[in-house]
């Protein structure tokens, strides 16, 4: 019987098999998938994600991968309406990476391999849990049954281990819609790069009123746009445009749209960018990718011995790179209460509900926050424009500003 049996190995549950495994816990993951996906995905990890990084000995070559986003800038319509110092936020880890996901996985996986020779079992299918009150039964394609004291269910929005246990999955707003894709970075080299930064006669460049009334040319966002490791976010009329630096010279570009465009191509999603924001990006090769943000809650994390983290127990909207960090720390707060209950049984109970009540809570303000961000992105004019506008400058001046990177390197979560 295995101590702990976690589903799925996606980052969220193999960092916490590497969490457990350096405190000494006989773990295994299951994981469906027979190769690792290697979209970009999610890339923005969080100070409180390196720091959890570090205790399992990765975050060094992690960063060493990596950008540093040292900051973010803020515009409209040209202009720079603030700016942001991560460094106010955190004094061991002063930024944000970016790295894409697979690159991630790739390093958790190794290490978990050090770790645990063997213990990530690829293609295995998950088909029910049951708690049978001192142990719990996993029922699997591959694995047949597996018996563990405690299961983890980090196996995505479409939980199967939540659904087997029953557990309410409640909406909480959503249904904006996103295209995102990768380009290399705007002077970088290729077609379009001469004009990398310099704002179109596009609506919104017309719009500024030219470079010369925002009195911010060559040192606003669209300049920033170019290498400068700072994340840029467009508060346009027409929707949000964000932008974050990538390794090897890339660039990811997020742009709000009227409804799921899955059909778009990278031309399509340049020209929004353009249209709004008068950054010309280089030809890409690589598809966007389409989606629409859903919030949902699970009503509970803990039932029995069964334990859901990441996704399986809150999906939050990816805007604002809160997803898959707001699942590695739940796995910071598991590790510690699993491995007390393996071996204080009677203090099982007390440690996985003190678990389930605080990560909630996380959760419930999570949501709250990344709800907060998709509104200020939305399309604005006339007087809800100027409020905005005007709410941006205030919350970038200090004190505001420090509480704004804390909140947007999820140090309160």
């Amino acid at each position: 019987m295995r101590d702990v049996v976690i589903v799925g190995g996606g980052p969220v549950g193999i960092l916490l098999g590497c969490l457990l495994a350096v405190r000494g816990v006989d773990v295994e993951v299951l994981e469906q998938r027979r190769q690792p996906s290697m979209r970009s995905r999610a890339i923005g990890i969080h100070p409180p994600s390196l720091g959890a990084l570090e205790q399992i000995g990765v975050a060094d070559d992690l960063i060493a991968r990596a950008v540093r986003i040292r900051g973010g800038i803020v515009s409209c319509d040209g202009r720079t309406l603030g700016r942001l110092s991560f460094a106010e936020a955190a004094a061991r880890y002063p930024f944000v990476v970016a790295l894409p996901q697979y690159e991630t996985e790739a390093l958790l996986r190794a290490r978990f391999e050090q770790l645990r020779p063997g213990g990530l079992r690829p293609g295995v299918t998950v088909l029910g849990v049951r708690d049978l009150g001192d142990h719990v039964e996993v029922t699997s394609r591959g694995r047949g049954t597996i018996r563990a004291r405690y299961v983890v269910g980090a196996d995505g929005a479409r939980s199967v281990v939540r659904d087997a246990l029953h557990i309410g999955w409640t909406s909480h707003g959503g249904g904006e819609t996103y295209l995102m894709g990768d380009f290399a970075e705007p002077g970088e080299g290729g077609a379009g790069a001469g004009n990398a930064g310099v704002r179109g006669e596009g609506a919104a460049g017309a719009a500024s009123g030219g470079a010369g009334s925002s009195g911010e040319a060559g040192s606003g966002a669209a300049g920033a746009a170019s290498g400068s490791g700072e994340a840029v976010l467009y508060f346009e009329r027409g929707g949000v445009v964000e932008s974050f630096p990538l390794p090897n010279g890339r660039r990811r570009w997020v742009a709000l749209t009227d409804g799921l465009v899955t059909d778009a191509c990278s031309a399509d999603l340049a020209g929004i960018i353009r249209d709004r924001t008068g950054v010309l990006l280089p030809p890409s090769a690589d598809p966007p990718s389409a989606f629409s943000v859903r919030q949902r809650l699970a009503d509970r994390m803990l039932a029995g011995r069964v334990v859901l983290v990441g996704d399986a127990a809150h999906e939050i909207s990816p805007i604002g790179g809160q997803g898959m960090n707001l699942g590695w720390l739940d796995a910071v707060a598991l590790a510690p209460a699993v491995a007390l209950a393996l071996a204080d049984p009677a203090s099982a109970e007390a440690a996985l509900a003190e678990f389930d009540r605080r990560r909630r809570r996380s959760a419930r303000m999570a949501a709250r926050q990344a709800g907060f961000n998709m509104a200020m992105g939305r399309p604005a004019s006339g007087v809800r424009l100027r409020a905005r506008n005007a709410l941006v400058r205030v919350l970038a001046v200090p004190p505001a500003r420090g509480i704004l990177a804390r909140a947007f390197t999820m140090r309160w979560l």
